[in-house]
């Protein structure tokens, strides 16, 4: 039979633990993160412009260009039928808030077709709608590549 006495250290050392495993527990978490961020609000004062692009996927961007100009650059947010079946999305106006493009009014458009309806993802090409000059941005509006 196991007294007051003896039962007294057994909770501290279940208490300690317990204590132990919580803090690894918590620290645990705080070591996991996801392995893709989000670019923040923030990360597009901080944009980077580039006159030209010769990243991989640069001459996606530019398949992606002909194509949208093939449907005479639509200015309403929306799906347009593309080849193979698929579709692709414009978003309508580019707001261009934080200034880093020259000064005029923007289109941006996907640059990957996918089924109608599927999440977007972050490549767009944003194309000046009176000169339609246009840069290519793989990361959601942080760094811009003219095409």
């Amino acid at each position: 039979m196991i007294t007051d006495r003896q039962a007294r250290p057994l909770s501290r050392i279940g208490r300690l633990f317990a204590g132990v495993a919580l803090v690894f527990a918590l620290s645990g978490t705080a070591l996991v993160a996801p392995a893709i961020v989000a670019p923040a609000a923030t990360d597009a004062a901080q944009a980077a412009v580039y006159s030209s692009c010769t990243i991989s996927r640069c001459s996606a961007a530019r398949t992606a260009f002909t194509g949208w100009q093939s449907l005479g650059w639509p200015t309403s947010a929306g799906w347009y039928s593309w080849p193979y079946g698929k579709y692709n999305y414009t978003g309508g106006t580019f707001q261009n808030r934080e200034g880093q493009l020259p000064t005029a009014t923007y289109s941006e458009y996907d640059v990957y077709s996918r089924a109608r309806g599927a999440s977007r993802d972050a490549y767009r090409i944003v194309v000046n709608r009176s000169t339609r000059v246009a840069y290519f941005t793989p990361d959601h509006y942080v760094t811009f590549y003219k095409l």
